[in-house]
């Protein structure tokens, strides 16, 4: 066993992705498989029942590794301690809402939530956001949690990363796991741009273009692009449900590779907090390819990016400046009542 257990809290753990996620993370898969976990779950009191439920079958599962659960609906007691936030309860978009309306309930969410941990997690607590507008939630967060480092504060656009793969194998007939290198720059919505201009597959006589193999730039820059962008509307028309296995296990691969480090060679996906690179406005969480070492992401630098791809990058640069300006004023209303 890897020493000490590590705190892992889990809002909105009573919800789907949560229900998903949990056992993934008493199993093993996020942190790796010998090291132990105690589990902070968080929900609202309307929830409270049900996330019972989940800390009863948790128990039920016996996971070796599960040293222990605190199901809540306190979201001091939730944060108390905890070495990673994983924050997937939010204010779901409903039919007919604006988006104003919807980001005004998450700004008062992550402000709660952001203060609590900003108070009671661990010192070097790593959060990873998931419930959107994910980029703008963890720009709120990073707002009200001053003390925890800009670096520790992530959001999940590993999902969009893994579907891109994903998209990429089914079109060659490959294995998913031979193609490595997409980007996914930008925001976790429908304008974010997936890039294949640096990806590559590994084949038998050796490492090839994305592009090269594919050989059909009409589908890349057309139907790729717009099918990566819009799958979590075609699983919600499939299923009549988010998706949440998908976004369970990309939350595992996203933390497990910032904390245990990327494979040489290998980047991926994360909202993080720009610098400036590739000309992406600094305070904005942008998706950039990264690389992970010893618990700390680096964005990756020096790639050629062509007019086409400038011009989506932008693209969803100004969308995420837009949403920031609007959940600022959002704040603002905060700050008057």
């Amino acid at each position: 066993m890897a020493g000490d257990p590590i705190r892992v809290l889990v809002t909105g753990a009573a919800g789907q992705v949560g229900y998903a996620l949990v056992p993934m993370i008493a199993r093993g898969a996020m942190l790796g498989p010998d090291q132990p976990v105690i589990l902070h779950l968080l929900d609202v009191e309307p929830r409270s029942e049900a996330l019972n439920g989940v800390k009863m079958e948790l128990i039920d599962a016996a996971f070796p590794l599960l040293k222990g659960v605190i199901a809540t609906t306190d979201a001091v007691e939730a944060c108390m301690g905890v070495d990673l936030a994983i924050m997937v309860g939010g204010f779901p978009r409903k039919e007919g809402m604006e988006r104003k309306e919807v980001m005004s309930k998450n700004v008062s969410i992550y402000k709660a939530q952001a203060s609590a941990l900003e108070r009671h997690a661990a010192p070097n607590c790593k959060v990873l956001v998931i419930a959107n507008p994910a980029n703008t939630n963890a720009l709120i967060l990073k707002e009200f949690a001053p003390s925890i480092p800009p670096k520790n504060i992530t959001c999940l656009t590993r999902l969009d990363h893994n579907r891109a793969l994903g998209q990429i194998s089914e079109r060659l007939d490959i294995q998913v796991s031979d193609v490595k290198n997409v980007i996914i720059w930008g925001c976790h919505s429908s304008t974010q741009y997936p890039d294949v201009n640096h990806s590559t597959v590994s084949t038998n006589s050796g490492e090839i273009s994305v592009r090269e193999l594919v050989a059909d730039d009409k589908w890349l820059i057309n139907e790729f692009i717009t099918t990566v962008q819009q799958r979590g509307t075609a699983i919600i028309k499939a299923r009549k449900l988010s998706s949440a296995l998908s976004a369970a296990s990309s939350a595992c691969d996203h933390i497990r590779d910032w904390v245990l480090g990327t494979p040489k060679g290998t980047w991926v996906s994360m909202g993080v907090y720009s610098d400036g690179s590739y000309g992406i406005p600094a305070g904005l969480i942008y998706s950039f390819p990264v690389t992970c070492e010893k618990g700390e992401w680096s964005i990756v630098q020096g790639l050629k990016i062509d007019e086409f791809s400038r011009s989506k990058m932008d693209a969803t640069a100004n969308e995420l400046l837009e949403e920031k300006s609007l959940a600022y004023s959002c704040l603002n209303n905060l700050h008057k009542l």
